[in-house]
């Protein structure tokens, strides 16, 4: 099964309330981000037990670990959870620059270093994520 299926067969399966919100998200990223690598992560590790939720992630951005080997991953991942849906930004390295520039323009979410997390995609302001969006890919490649 190819990336594009394997995200097809996940939003299919979310119920319809995170269904809809979790496609019109992809479909938005794939707007902000027309030439990304796509991604899909089950959430499995290498012994097939879950670690956590499945994640559609967009783009590509080399994780470098503390003992000096590099992983390529996805630099932006949206995924459905218990609580809403979260949008995953990786590689920015100050982690205080997402929640204090857009976390109160956002609208209705909660803003880490690195995660965007809200109960569903009418509660936020879809021009802030993708201002957010765009800075995460562009920080990620100046550090």
């Amino acid at each position: 099964m190819n990336v594009q299926e394997q995200i097809d067969n996940y939003i299919a399966s979310l119920p319809e309330a995170k269904r809809s919100d979790i496609q019109e998200l992809h479909q938005f990223m794939l707007r902000v981000l027309p030439e990304c690598k796509l991604w899909f992560d089950d959430g499995k590790n290498s012994e097939n037990k879950t670690v956590s939720n499945p994640n559609i992630g967009y783009g590509l951005y080399t994780i470098k670990y503390a003992d000096g080997k590099t992983r390529e991953f996805f630099q932006i991942g949206i995924s459905a959870n218990s609580t809403g849906i979260s949008v995953y930004i990786l590689g920015i390295k100050d982690k205080t620059y997402l929640p204090q520039t857009y976390g109160e323009k956002l609208g209705k979410a909660k803003v880490t270093g690195y995660c965007i997390k809200f109960k569903n995609l009418k509660d936020i302001n879809l021009d802030v994520l993708e201002m957010a969006v765009r800075y995460g890919v562009v920080a990620s490649l100046l550090e």
